[in-house]
């Protein structure tokens, strides 16, 4: 019986671990998202527009 209590509080750990994993892994690559489409999206550095000009049109992204 102890046992059993004992791997049901060790499940409910591990999975609010995964949970925050999950969410810090979800918070970090929507950043990284705002980072790209903000930083290249809108960049007036010529060889950073060059660089990804093809692929922001491709996307429907307008760059000018």
């Amino acid at each position: 019986m102890e046992t059993a209590m004992q791997n049901r509080a060790g499940a409910t750990a591990a999975s609010h671990d995964s949970l925050a994993s999950r969410t810090v892994q979800i918070t970090l690559a929507a950043l990284l998202g705002v980072f790209v489409l903000g930083g290249v999206g809108f960049s007036h550095i010529s060889a950073v527009h060059n660089a990804t000009h093809d692929v922001r049109h491709a996307n429907a992204f307008p760059c000018h």
